[in-house]
């Protein structure tokens, strides 16, 4: 029940035409405290309820747990979630022998891509397409928790 993995920022739209599978993701955040993060989400046509714990020292690693929920129940619970909703399109993209999972946020995100790998420890290698940029593993600003109280377009 342990997540590892890497996040980067996107630097062209490149990934869209390599993608196997696209799906439209809508969540909120019932506590986005970062020592316990508790999200409800629908992707596609599924209901998912998850807990996150607080990432280790380097970001990469953290404690996860996920259950698959009626759709009906998580638009019921997206009614009591903190302010701030994600609202983006997730593109699966295999690269070498894994998969990125990049991000195109919508709304008051509008213009952030951010691209993660899953990895099977922290020093599992991985190749890099060429439109990944800057590696943002464990800047709390690009977590989706984050961006529900301090959107992408209030940076500056």
């Amino acid at each position: 029940m342990k997540e590892i993995e890497r996040k980067f920022l996107v630097t062209s739209t490149d990934f869209i035409s390599e993608s196997t599978i696209s799906n439209r993701i809508v969540q909120g955040y019932l506590n986005s405290n970062p020592e316990r993060t508790v999200r409800i989400r629908i992707k596609g046509n599924k209901g998912f309820i998850t807990i996150k714990g607080k990432g280790n020292e380097s970001g990469t690693t953290r404690f996860e747990w996920e259950k698959e929920i009626l759709v009906a129940e998580a638009e019921q619970l997206l009614l009591l979630c903190e302010k701030g909703v994600i609202d983006k399109t997730r593109y699966e993209v295999p690269f070498g022998r894994h998969i990125y999972e990049v991000d195109v946020f919508y709304g008051e995100n509008d213009g952030l891509i951010v691209a993660e790998i899953e990895l099977k420890n922290e020093n599992d290698a991985f190749q890099k397409p060429n439109w990944l940029g800057k590696e943002v593993t464990g800047d709390n600003r690009y977590y989706n928790a984050y961006l529900c109280n301090m959107p992408y377009k209030d940076w500056n």
